[in-house]
């Protein structure tokens, strides 16, 4: 029996208000609230954040204290050996540890959301949770999929798992930018299976022992931010997998991937939330300490009205994984839109937070806590803020992509709005001055649903092509989705959060009017029209006078299979 979607009903066109209101218990319990005081602890007095940045990796006594804290298995039942507890509390586990360095929030999040936990989880057989679920409390794991020529385009794989002779396989192939390859233990790779008659082959889902013979990291990738990521390459040459360590039927590898991103997708949201909540403390406190004009800055309106927009959507991030987590929690609705509106809605605003906070601390945002602190000021790494966050519009389904599979996800469901515009949406009790931004909001997405109607009669089936304007649409859902979770969140909580909602709603608002506008008053078209001939050569004189500084080499490396002819970077961690 499906379940209803809260997300879903919000793009055809209904506010369906109840699915979220009364908001459920945040089910912290005894057990949980003792974890978190433990975990915090821990990052204070273990963690050295500027330790990690400069020497770009997390110490092993720093991952061997998340191990004992059971970090490692937050949300795992205890029957495996896990801490057994709530989504809630993985998500406020998140928020603590990525303040203590982004790097942490990576390593618990890429085991625990996309890595063994969640496949074996929703699809592994019992025999399969019982052998390898109590591994992943004290040994970590990481997800294999990404590959040179793929982005968000899975198809294009070229790893290959051929079957043996005695019923097992054989992987051969390179995987790019595995989270936690460098230093897990058993890491899921997905491969692609020949077709044959013991089985209908396509892309599957195996778990793979990192220490196995042919497995070998053959690089370990430096970024712009998050320093102390354990990222790299994975190379694959003849390793052999038995058949009881395929995940699921030969074919569904990508069902696998997806359905573990999905559970996980508010992984992302937390982190996003936990960055707005430290860049609204750093905002108030130096723009109450800096003056200039004979006025803290915090006082002139060019900064005050930074410091609303901060607090405001720190208020509705918050709201946005409270409110997800809980219901996800709950397990009465399909969460599934609403993880991934969260991640999309959160990694843009966060970014854009991280901006205007690097605004507001001027020349001290840009320079690094290191420097700063070299000469006798606080060091606030705004500046390492600025170069985490970036990479949450790429990582876990880039904004591109999200707002594509969201926006024909819409148009492949054929329900459409059953209130009209003469249908006023009336809020229940308790809503108070909140009670006018929910009508705008059932008021708009049953507008969202006539303009994806007006899209499909326009432009046919073509309108699936049409990614701006669907990207808007999904924006503006986005948006949508903000402010009823933070209306519902600050329902819930009462007193100061509800002048926070009311301040988020009216900007939200504003941003949803502009979007609206721009679905059908754009450029669009010559926007494509320029890019084609920018493509095409037709500007490249525009491109002379300057000089190149990129290394020589192929835009994409063609992966040679084989054996690894590189030494292999495989860390283990000491225990």
């Amino acid at each position: 029996m499906s379940r209803p979607s809260f997300g879903g009903e919000l793009l055809r066109g209904r506010l369906r208000l109840d699915l979220l209101d009364p908001l459920p218990d945040d089910g912290l319990d005894a057990d949980a609230e003792a974890f978190l005081a433990r975990l915090r602890a821990f990052c204070t007095d273990k963690v050295d954040g500027r330790l990690i940045e400069r020497e770009d990796r997390i110490p092993d006594e720093v991952v061997d204290g998340l191990r004992d804290l059971g970090a490692f298995a937050i949300k795992l039942p205890r029957e495996y050996g896990g801490l057994g507890l709530s989504g809630v509390c993985y998500h406020r586990a998140l928020m603590i540890v990525s303040t203590a360095h982004s790097a942490l929030g990576e390593l618990l999040g890429a085991h625990q959301a996309i890595g063994l936990i969640q496949p074996l989880r929703l699809f592994g057989t019992d025999a399969q949770k019982h052998e390898l679920l109590p591994r992943c409390v004290r040994e970590l794991s990481a997800f294999a999929l990404t590959e040179p020529d793929i982005g968000n385009d899975p198809f294009r794989m070229r790893t290959t798992a051929t079957p043996t002779d005695d019923g097992d396989y054989r992987l051969d192939g390179v995987k790019l930018w595995t989270t936690n390859g460098t230093i897990a233990d058993l890491i899921v790779v997905l491969a692609l299976v020949p077709p044959s008659a013991d089985g209908p082959g396509g892309m599957s889902a195996f778990v793979v022992e990192a220490a196995a013979p042919g497995v070998t990291v053959e690089h370990r990738s430096s970024f712009l931010g998050l320093r102390g990521l354990e990222n790299g390459v994975v190379r694959l040459d003849r390793v052999r997998v038995p058949r009881r360590h395929r995940i699921g039927p030969e074919g569904e590898g990508l069902q696998v991937a997806l359905a573990a991103q999905d559970t996980g997708r508010l992984s992302m949201p937390a982190v996003c939330a936990a960055a707005a909540k430290w860049s609204l403390k750093i905002a108030r406190e130096w723009s109450g300490v800096r003056v200039q004009w004979d006025r803290p800055i915090g006082e002139h309106e060019a900064v005050a009205g930074k410091i609303a927009f901060i607090a405001a959507t720190a208020f509705a991030l918050e709201a946005m994984v409270e409110v997800s987590g809980r219901h996800a929690d709950a397990g009465l609705l399909d969460t599934h839109t609403e993880a991934e509106l969260a991640k999309l809605f959160a990694s843009e605003q966060a970014w854009r937070i991280a901006d205007e906070l690097m605004q507001i601390r001027g020349g001290r945002g840009y320079e690094t806590a290191e420097s700063a602190a070299a000469r006798g000021e606080r060091g606030v790494p705004v500046e390492q803020l600025f170069r985490d966050l970036r990479v949450g519009r790429i990582f876990d389904g880039s904004s591109e992509a999200l707002r594509v599979f969201v926006g024909t996800d819409a148009l492949a469901d054929e329900e459409r709005p059953t209130d009209g515009p003469d249908t006023p949406f009336a809020p229940p009790s308790g809503f108070g001055v909140l009670g006018g931004h929910l009508s705008s909001v059932a008021a708009t997405c049953a507008e969202l649903a006539r303009h994806l109607d007006r899209g499909r009669e326009r432009w046919g089936e073509a309108v699936a092509q049409r990614q701006l304007f669907l990207g808007r649409v999904v924006d503006a859902a986005a948006e949508l989705y903000a402010m009823s979770a933070a209306c519902v969140y600050a329902k819930a909580l009462g007193g100061t959060a509800v002048a926070l909602a009311d301040a988020f709603c009216r900007q939200s608002r504003h941003r949803v009017a502009v979007l609206s506008r721009g679905l059908w008053a754009n450029t669009d078209a010559d926007d494509v029209a320029v890019a084609r001939r920018v493509l095409g050569g037709d500007f490249t004189w525009l491109e002379e006078g300057v000089l190149d500084a990129s290394i020589e080499g192929p835009w994409i490396a063609e992966p040679v299979p084989g054996p690894a002819t590189r030494p292999n970077q495989h860390r283990k961690i000491r225990r």
